[in-house]
């Protein structure tokens, strides 16, 4: 990803993108569980794909909170 935005969020906003995408992660990780017992690889990809870029982005937020 070459492209930034940068934007001002409060610590009480961050919070809530944060509690938003451990929601969302779990939804994924649920997901990609799901496509691996049906065998859907193409699925599984996606689902387990998203998961990782979600975690990676809320590590990012959560350093941001507890930092």
């Amino acid at each position: 990803m070459t492209d930034s935005i940068s934007l001002t969020l409060s610590p009480d906003e961050v919070e809530m993108l944060v509690d938003a995408l451990e929601a969302d992660l779990e939804g994924y990780v649920e997901a990609a569980k799901e496509a691996r017992e049906d065998g859907n690889k193409e699925d599984l990809e996606t689902f387990a794909e998203a998961a990782t870029r979600i975690q990676g982005l809320l590590t990012r937020l959560q350093d941001l909170v507890e930092g």
